[in-house]
């Protein structure tokens, strides 16, 4: 009823009341007169500059119109020999403003994603010169408006603008905006389509209200003398519109006419614009052809000829009706006939419509593709009727809306990589990425995407709390954008009228904005912008600008003043301000640093009272390295320091870097916070300095130089990016070095995905090979070409290798396994440009620039060439990712030559030619030869070839017989680079210029398309994943998109409750037979949901008791069986029994639904699926699980990766004759999640590490070890008394589900083995009186499982629809829990009735101010409250008495997924690594409150950060002390009355890689994957020192023997080995490292000491071993024997000086993964090392290896080191001992 008052029409002049300009405004030369046309007055709008001249409605812009018509009318008249423009500016349903403007000014049709510039022809009085002119000229049409131009209606259909142009929604119409020069009389806006000219009697006469259309309101008319037409005198544009007139995207006047026939008055609203670049030849044929002679009567090709044309009807019979049937791409026309007449045209549209040949004889297929029209027309009529392509049906277009959603984004900077930014609460940056702004949280990785630029963004920029985000774009007149940082929305969009803006920044308040930039002469331009007003919707205004000679670089607003600014730059350093509106400034006295290079600037941050505000310290850098302390308030320099590089003295060590004389370090960048100071350097080094540069505290290293350095706001991290675009920050506490982003530097050309393993290989014009995580989106591999650019790339399809075609015409293969080349391939003389596999991965193909083509076998790793073929591929043709295509069963393989006017189809296996195709004559229109430039194969059951040509269409050929099947024009504006399709043939993607499309297949839709913009260049390749879920584009960045149709296109119209849905433990004789009746027919695909009963009637259902693996929902065969099963109030099952589960509903109680579940269960659940009393349950499985999606929440468990499994059978000693017994774990599973339990009470404390249970003694550190899950375990839950513990892990030992083990606590054995779910456990609890355990599962299980305590049998099993993420027993009723998901809590109440057992299910919804979130946690109160977390950092308060949320607020700024409350305290940790303690008294008063309450009433009492995301935590009652576990594998103690926080448990955060024992076993030492190299105490197992190297993994180490020489214990070192090919000598004593040594270029895998200790023996991943010395740190020798194999082990002992023979007193031996074991006598101090036996051992040689191969291992005998010890994969299962004296096996 909002917009009843607008109908029909609205006098938006009238309305508004425009000439009292009280709620509208007038700017210029705007005037009334008398016009003696109309007859009436009219505004006059005139003046040489539009901006200064104009009329605008509402008055200010943060008023809105609110007009909700879908059409516009302006009725108004260019003046003659002038420009005019036009701004609407249109709200979409999702609040986007967009602006519409037209104009004579504007020669060619832009648009970015808030803006659409349009053309505006003006047209000529009829038959006058200028009209003549006008259409027979071939120059541009678009220009100022002729001397007699004529009073104009037009009419804008904002609906379909904003729908065809954009792909949103129109809402309504926000203001208006008329500039000079016009006259205008009014504006209209309705919702009806009115025609001017024709009478109220004509109207009805015709019928044209049954075609939506109705005469012009005798209000909105132009006055027509009588006896004259309408259309004689005025001009009646409609936009869209049917004109052939160029440019296509403009408005202009039709060229039909209106009064001679009916044709015309279709609705314009189905005509689609033409948004191509069309060449010079066509624009003239089309622009002087078309619109001067009148249109053929036949088609080229049509073999008839037409001798008449019928007479064309208005009226049609009947509606249209559509026939679709499977691929079937016509339909008939039935019924047209005309005596006579073999063939009719009949003209639906005017020029440039839709012409359809009826045949006379029978019915014939009709497939038209209009002009208009980016779709196929499919029609069925009868009788003499018209045929339009268009339908009084609403728009229809392909679904879901959007299809795609942006998910990821692979890339870093694009014009610079110096722009990153921190948030104010230091969880997340801010960086750009091209034309796309991203913000990154640092600890999940997710993304959100600011997207409104139309090239890369040149600055970035924050204001002091993060609330405003400004940036600039690279360009001629650089954009500049404001954004709210929290909505993402861009509040103001201005040009800054100066050339390529530099920098950018923003006062502390964000009231000012600053900008750097170059005027059109090229100098150094000022510009300070007021931003005050922009929240409030106001504009943005130039304060003060400033032109200068002088250089800058950086320039900043100084957070104290808004109108101070200070800048450097090439030889100043100036103070700027801005004063009564003028920008002046003054420069520093550099006195001897005037001839410096200035990079950077930062404020020295705090405040004290005693000083004035500008007192305070300025430091400014230089590139040669200077550091200058400048007094801002005196502007005199305090002191100057530099940064120098390292000096190598004759200890052979690094020094620190200080800063005397000499040579300089540039310095990039410099950030200041209260405490320190940090320099990003071109060495690729930052380091972190007190603020009196004293000395260097911390510094990390970086692959390239460092372009950018900023302290977070909490001063605990430092945030770095590098010119090799990577971006990363610094963990101050951990002196750990996280990398956030890795990218290409130069623009991307083609990928490859590995379906498989969820990689992709990427290439690139920088010159790198870079494979990728599909699922983390993390890099893995790097390989650098630098004399040649790789061009494309290939994955093979089944094994882990890969091939890349490079510019210089080598196609070469890798493998990622073996990190190895495999093979060279030199068959092309020029750059490779297609390469790919066929499906099987037994051929491949290769192309390249010279036409040649090549055929490989893969079947072996060792690829070979088949046969080569010369001049048979297009050398003139644009190449790309799609120049060689293969088919889907890899029979064909198809490409683009010889010339680029043909497709050659060939047979794959043996390259002989089955078909050429010219593409360039089946447009028989054109008068251009078109050509191929893209091809793709359509899937198999399709038979299919798709083709794109340079004349934008994309062409659907037979496969077989290269048959034009059809054509899709207008496909992109510039050629479409890339061509995709799914694996179902419904979806197709282009790619063309910087957009991506996504089409229906079948184009059945009326508007068949969706675009995405965001890429800054062109996109390069397009292509949908294996799985199909998500899309991937390239060309500046990589863009990973989720594929929306899978998911949606399945799911039907009718809902069912989104929460809950029960199921039970099913019956033998039953579970088969349900599971077919509910199967699928069409796709087997579960349904997402099932019809919801009507409420009117509350029905009983029955539900069968199916349980299946990663199940969503309830099978079904159609809507209409499942109707059928929901009528009447109750039914038995199909087979009778009344045992099964009854599911009522009950009447809904405000929108809340209530849910009644009575089961019954068989009690044969707790035994393992092993056993036959489960085998019932076996048949139940069905269709294979579902791959849910992992929800927003980090509190689901994920087991770890598992490099190797249990053998199938273990031999287990008898109990007490264990050759080894467990003695301590050292460690903690930080991956587990709830998985650490203590109770205060009785002091029980236990924790997991693996599969292992370890229950320790907090007094003494005793452990016991409780051994007997096969998996990770996931979660714990201890009884109340204490009593029983319960642990859950995934499946193990053959079994189908997760293993639950219920242990007595007292003694540690384990009393039941329970099973039920068939992914993971991710939460258990016991109820308040022990009798009841819930387990709840993951995401992928959905299963809430209720346990008898006392026999452990299952009660009851509840399926969800939606993933759940905690629950928990009331604590004051044992029968009450509740449970927390996606944007509700679930209250359950548990009824027992003898064995039935009833639960009642109460689903209750979140406020909606607290928007769509996940409640990942919560627990209760004891006083009738509960509390539940959010991932967005919520708290929400409930009562639990009405089930009411009446209270949240933000307690953190991540996800809060531990919850812990007593009385009046509350206990909250998240994924941002605090734990909070809160004092919520006040909450228990506001419950009485509702809705009233607020959240100021409680208290944030002490919080602590940790090292990692909270996990798991236990408290005492009064929530004094507790324990907490974070995932970086630690457990805190803590205690809030002390502020203390201890470590309790702290291990490796991975994997251990190798562990080592000091000479005299006191101590050991671990190295992991963490980078970490850990000295433990056996004695006390505490941890005594540990050395952190950061980015590497720490493969192998050794502990040194002790030397006399070195003074025992003093001598200790510990010696390791790292991933980068890097050697550290550790000194245990000082606690330092004492030498770092680089020998070996891959990783080590393996080390040792000489057995004196003065030598180290390295082998690396390539097989060559290194001899170091620890003392010089120089490499005597490099041993090359194992070349090609990882070294696996090294062993050193002692010998007689002549023993064996040889002189030395040291023998060691290397073993290699290829079964190889070299011994070796050496005498270092002679320099002498000589090989005395080379061990081969044989392996099977037929018989298949396994898939991961054991280690050889091999060792001297500690008894006779002339016997050695070897095992490893052989002929037989055995351990071999071989003499070195007898040279053979002894054993």
């Amino acid at each position: 009823m909002a917009k009843v008052w607008q109908h029909p029409y609205l006098n938006v002049f009238k309305h508004f009341k425009v000439e009292e300009w009280k709620r509208s405004t007038k700017e210029g030369d705007v005037t009334t007169f008398m016009d003696k046309t109309l007859k009436g007055t009219v505004y006059r709008i005139r003046g040489s500059i539009p901006a200064s001249n104009y009329i605008q409605l509402p008055k200010t812009s943060t008023q809105s119109l609110g007009l909700t018509g879908h059409y516009l009318y302006l009725l108004f008249k260019p003046m003659p020999g002038k420009c005019f423009v036009v701004h609407l500016d249109v709200t979409t349903e999702d609040s986007q403003v967009v602006r519409i403007s037209f104009s004579n000014l504007f020669k060619e049709f832009k648009s970015t994603a808030t803006w659409l510039q349009f053309p505006f022809i003006c047209g000529a009085a009829k038959g006058s010169v200028y009209e003549c002119t006008a259409r027979t000229s071939k120059q541009d049409l678009v220009g100022v408006a002729p001397a007699n131009v004529r009073w104009t209606c037009l009419m804008l259909d904002l609906h379909y603008i904003l729908s065809m142009y954009l792909n949103r929604r129109y809402s309504h119409l926000k203001s208006i905006k008329l500039c000079s020069n016009l006259l205008v009389k009014n504006l209209y806006t309705s919702d009806l389509l009115f025609e001017p000219g024709v009478m109220f009697s004509e109207a009805r006469q015709a019928k044209l209200a049954f075609h939506g259309i109705s005469p012009m309101p005798r209000e909105m008319a132009f006055p027509v003398p009588k006896g004259e037409n309408w259309h004689d005198r005025y001009d009646y544009i409609r936009f869209p519109s049917d004109g052939s007139k160029l440019p296509y995207d403009s408005i202009q006047k039709g060229c039909s006419n209106p009064a001679e026939g009916v044709q015309v008055l279709e609705d314009p609203i189905r005509h689609l614009p033409r948004p191509v670049t069309l060449t010079k030849a066509v624009r003239d044929r089309v622009s002087l052809i078309q619109q001067i002679t009148s249109p053929k009567d036949m088609p080229r090709w049509s073999p008839l000829v037409t001798k008449s044309i019928p007479e064309v009807h208005l009226a049609t019979s009947g509606p249209l009706e559509e026939v679709y049937s499977g691929d079937q791409e016509f339909s008939r026309v039935e019924g047209l006939q005309a005596a006579g007449d073999s063939t009719v045209p009949l003209h639906a549209t005017t020029d440039g419509g839709i012409h359809v040949y009826a045949h006379r004889m029978g019915n014939v297929a009709i497939h038209a593709v209009g002009i208009s029209s980016d779709e196929s027309v499919y029609t069925k009529i009868t009788g003499p009727e018209v045929l339009s392509s268009k339908k009084a049906s609403p728009c229809r277009r392909l679904l879901p809306d959007p299809i795609l959603k942006l998910r990821t984004i692979i890339g870093f900077g694009g014009c610079s990589t110096k722009w990153a930014l921190w948030t104010k609460n230091s969880s997340a940056v801010v960086y750009p990425c091209h034309a796309i702004i991203i913000t990154m949280q640092i600890e999940t990785g997710e993304q959100r995407f600011f997207i409104g630029h139309t090239d890369k963004v040149s600055a970035l920029t924050f204001n002091g709390n993060s609330a405003l985000l400004a940036s600039a774009q690279m360009g001629h007149l650089s954009m500049v954008r404001l954004w709210d940082f929290q909505k993402g929305k861009c509040l103001s969009m201005f040009k800054t009228h100066v050339h390529s803006v530099s920098s950018l920044s923003l006062s502390y308040s964000g009231a000012v904005l600053c900008g750097i930039g170059k005027d059109g002469h090229g100098k150094t331009m000022v510009v300070v912008w007021n931003t005050a007003q922009v929240n409030q919707g106001g504009e943005v205004v130039v304060l003060a600008k400033a032109h200068t000679d002088v250089d800058i670089q950086t320039l900043k607003i100084a957070f104290f003043d808004d109108t101070r600014m200070v800048s450097c730059g090439r030889d100043n350093v100036r103070l700027w301000r801005v004063r009564s509106g003028a920008l002046r400034s003054c420069p520093v006295n550099l006195g001897e640093y005037h001839s410096l290079e200035f990079t950077d600037l930062a404020f020295e941050k705090g405040h004290s009272a005693e000083r004035e505000p500008e007192d305070r310290t300025l430091f400014v850098c230089s590139r040669s390295g200077h550091i200058l302390e400048i007094d801002y308030k005196n502007v005199t320099i305090r002191n100057a320091r530099r940064l120098l590089p390292s000096q190598i003295q004759h200890s052979h060590r690094r020094e620190k870097q200080t800063f005397n004389s000499g040579p300089g370090i540039a310095i990039n960048s410099i950030s200041v916070s209260s405490t320190f100071c940090a320099t990003a350097s071109e060495d690729g080094y930052v380091r972190l300095w007190p603020l009196d540069f004293s000395a260097i505290f911390l510094e990390a290293e970086h692959e390239g130089a460092v372009s950018s350095v900023s302290i977070s706001p909490d001063s605990l991290k430092v945030l770095c990016t590098t010119s090799t675009g990577n971006l990363g920050y610094l963990d101050i506490q951990s002196r750990g070095y996280n990398t956030l982003m890795r990218s290409h530097t130069d623009s991307v050309l083609a990928f490859s995905v590995d379906g498989l393993r969820k990689q992709m290989a990427t290439v690139s014009q920088d010159n790198t090979i870079r494979i990728w995580d599909l699922v983390s989106m993390q890099q893995l591999y790097d390989f650098t070409a630098s004399d040649e650019m790789p061009c494309t790339v290939a994955f093979h399809p089944a094994q882990q290798i890969f091939a890349c075609g490079f510019s210089s015409g080598v196609v070469r293969t890798f493998s990622l396994a073996a990190s190895d080349l495999l093979m060279e391939h030199k068959q092309h003389r020029g750059a490779v440009t297609g390469l790919t596999f066929s499906p099987d991965g037994n051929l491949m193909f290769s192309s390249c620039s010279h036409g040649t083509l090549a055929l490989y076998n893969c079947a072996a790793q060792k690829s070979h060439v088949l046969r080569v073929l010369a001049n048979v591929v297009s050398q003139d043709a644009e190449h790309g990712p799609n120049t060689l295509a293969v088919s889907g069963d890899g029979r064909f393989l198809a490409f683009v030559g010889p010339s680029k006017y043909t497709v050659t189809v060939m047979d794959a296996h043996s390259l002989d030619e089955l078909l050429r195709i010219d593409v360039s004559i089946l447009d028989l229109d054109s008068t251009n030869l078109d050509s191929a430039l893209r091809i793709c194969f359509a899937p198999m059951p399709v038979g299919h070839l798709l083709v794109s040509t340079s004349s934008n269409k994309v062409l659907v050929l037979d496969a077989k017989t290269g048959r034009l099947v059809r054509e899709v024009s207008r496909v992109h504006k510039l050629s479409c680079s890339s061509l995709a399709l799914s694996e179902d043939a419904r979806y197709l993607l282009t790619a063309g210029d910087r957009v991506v499309k996504v089409w229906d297949y079948q184009m059945r839709f009326d508007i068949n398309f969706q675009v995405y913009i965001g890429h800054s260049e062109p996109v390069r390749q397009v292509a949908f994943t294996p799985d199909q879920q998500h899309v991937i584009s390239i060309g500046d960045a990589i863009f990973l998109w989720d594929f929306l149709a899978v998911s949606r296109a399945e799911s039907p119209k009718a809902d069912i409750h989104p929460y809950v849905e029960s199921l039970v433990p099913p019956r033998a004789e039953t579970s088969s037979e349900k599971l077919k009746d509910f199967t699928s027919s069409a796709n087997e695909i579960p349904r997402q949901s099932a019809p919801l009963p009507s409420l009117a009637s509350p029905p009983c259902l029955d539900i069968s008791s199916i349980h299946q693996a990663g199940r969503d929902d309830i099978f079904s065969e159609s809507d209409e069986g499942e109707e059928a099963g929901l009528k009447g109030s109750s039914r038995e099952a199909s087979d009778g029994n009344k045992d099964h589960s009854t599911l009522v509903m009950e009447e809904p109680v405000e929108n809340e639904e209530t849910l009644v579940v009575r089961p019954k269960v068989s009690q044969e659940c707790s035994r393992s699926p092993s056993h036959s009393g489960n085998e019932p349950r076996k048949e139940t499985k069905g269709p294979e699980p579902q791959h849910y999606i992992r929800p927003d929440s980090y509190r689901h468990f994920t087991p770890r990766f598992k490099a190797s499994v249990l053998p199938k059978s273990v031999l287990y000693p008898p109990a007490g004759n264990e050759g080894l017994k467990l003695k301590a774990v050292i460690g903690y599973n930080g991956n587990g999640r709830g998985n650490m339990v203590w109770n205060p009470d009785t002091g029980f404390f236990a924790y997991t590490c693996g599969c292992v249970i370890v229950v320790e003694d907090l007094h003494s550190g005793s452990q016991q070890h409780w051994i007997g899950h096969p998996e990770e375990i996931s979660t714990l839950a201890v009884s109340h008394d204490a009593q029983v513990l319960a642990s859950a892990s995934g499946q193990g030992n053959g079994d189908s589900r997760c293993q639950i083990r219920i242990w007595n606590v007292q003694d540690g054995t384990c009393q039941k083995v329970i099973f039920h779910h068939e992914t993971q456990v991710q939460a258990m609890a016991y109820s308040r009186d022990d009798r009841l355990l819930v387990t709840l599962g993951d995401y992928s299980d959905r299963t809430l499982a209720l346990w008898n305590t006392h026999t452990y049998d299952l009660m009851s099993s509840t399926h969800f629809l939606e993933p759940v993420h905690e629950v928990a027993f009331n604590p004051l009723f044992d029968g009450e829990l509740a449970c927390v998901g996606r944007g509700a809590v679930a209250f359950w109440l548990i009824e027992q009735r003898g064995a039935d057992i009833s639960l009642k299910v109460h689903r209750a919804a979140i406020p909606d101010t607290v928007g769509l979130v996940e409640l990942t946690s919560l627990c209760y109160s004891t006083n009738y409250l509960l509390y539940s977390g959010t991932n967005t950092g919520q708290i929400c308060v409930w009562d639990t008495q009405t089930n009411r949320c009446f209270m949240t607020w933000e307690a953190d700024e991540g996800e809060i997924g531990v919850l812990l409350c007593c009385g009046n305290r509350l206990v909250s940790g998240s994924n941002t690594k605090r734990i909070r303690l809160w004092s919520v008294a006040a909450v228990q008063e506001l419950r009485l409150k509702g809705s009233d309450a607020r959240s100021s009433s409680v208290l944030l009492e002490h919080e602590m950060t940790l090292d990692g995301t909270i996990v798991g935590a236990t408290f005492d009652d009064s929530l004094d002390m507790g324990i907490v576990g974070t995932t970086a594998g630690t457990l805190w103690y803590i205690n809030w009355a002390e502020s203390t926080s201890i470590r309790l448990i702290s291990g490796h955060k991975n994997k251990v890689n190798e562990v080592t024992f000091s000479p005299g076993e006191s101590h050991c030492a671990t190295c992991g994957e963490d980078g970490s190299v850990r000295v433990w105490s056996l004695a006390s197992m505490e941890l005594v020192v540990q050395f952190q190297v950061l980015n590497q993994s720490c493969q192998c180490l050794a502990w040194s023997p002790i030397p006399i020489s070195r003074g025992g214990a003093e001598g200790q070192h510990v010696v390791a080995g790292y991933s980068d090919g890097t050697i550290r000598v550790f000194s245990i004593s000082r606690t330092e490292m004492e030498l770092k040594m680089h020998p070996h270029s891959v990783a080590l895998t393996a080390i040792a000491y000489s057995a004196d200790g003065e030598i180290i023996l390295s082998g690396g991943k390539d097989g060559l071993m290194a001899v170091s010395s620890p003392r010089t740190g120089m490499t005597i020798r490099v041993l090359i024997d194992h070349k090609g194999s990882p070294i696996t082990v090294i062993q050193c002992t002692r010998k007689q000086y002549h023993d064996f023979g040889v002189e030395g007193g040291e023998l060691w031996l290397a073993a290699s993964s290829d079964r190889r074991v070299s011994v070796w006598v050496s005498a270092w101090l002679k320099d002498k090392c000589e090989l005395i036996d080379w061990l081969s051992f044989p392996a099977p040689a037929s018989l298949e290896a396994p898939s991961s191969l054991p280690p050889s291992l091999a060792a001297f005998c500690p008894w006779d080191n002339g016997v050695l010890v070897y095992v490893g994969f052989g002929m037989q299962k055995e351990i071999l001992f071989y003499s070195l004296r007898q040279k053979q096996s002894v054993y």
